[in-house]
């Protein structure tokens, strides 16, 4: 029995249907709090120069809630493409460069939980990978020619605001949701069994 529970956990590392289709379900609902989200950001826009960016953070929730809940290589950018299909589905006026924007900023957040080989689940790395996808939304900003007519102070301010939004929002915020999902018995089915688990029942 040990041997076949032990290639079992290791067949539940790797990404399932149940984990693609879970993570696109959560990215499409989150694709809706994405629309939304757009008047948030026309509210907090009035607060003064660049303060829309206080709540930039939440584009970038997708690929972290993915992985706290999921915790499996590949989630993340998956999370992101899927809820941005859903944005150009709702009509959104960036259309196909917001696939672009998904893939550098899925990827980017996959690199810092790669870094932590996919086992640190905590708030403060989901909110290094939410700095990462924001830095990755600046180069394709740039690739776009979105900061050219900006001055230096306001490119500063700017990104500087994306950054702690994405920290606190796609990083503590999207870890305390995880964790209330936890609380109400999501979380557990969809993550990998550890080998030790499975060993314990062969004791």
């Amino acid at each position: 029995m040990g041997t076949k529970a032990a290639k079992s956990a290791e067949r539940r590392r790797g990404l399932t249907l149940t984990d693609v289709l879970v993570t696109v379900v959560l990215s499409l609902v989150l694709g809706v709090v994405y629309h939304v989200w757009a008047a948030v950001s026309d509210v907090a826009g009035l607060l003064f120069v660049q303060s829309n960016e206080l709540v930039y953070g939440m584009w970038f929730a997708a690929s972290t809630l993915a992985f706290l809940l999921i915790r499996k290589p590949g989630v993340a950018l998956i999370a992101e493409i899927a809820a941005a299909h859903l944005e150009i589905a709702f009509g959104s006026a960036y259309g196909v460069q917001l696939l672009l924007y998904s893939v550098v900023q899925g990827l980017a957040a996959e690199l810092i939980f790669a870094a932590f080989r996919y086992k640190n689940a905590s708030a403060t790395v989901a909110g290094l990978a939410g700095v990462a996808a924001a830095a990755a939304s600046l180069l394709a900003d740039i690739y776009y020619g979105y900061v050219a007519e900006y001055a230096t102070w306001v490119i500063v301010l700017k990104y500087s605001l994306r950054a702690i939004s994405s920290f606190v929002i796609a990083g503590y915020l999207m870890y305390g949701l995880a964790k209330l999902l936890e609380r109400a018995g999501v979380a557990q089915s969809l993550r990998p069994v550890e080998r030790k688990e499975y060993d314990a029942l062969d004791r």
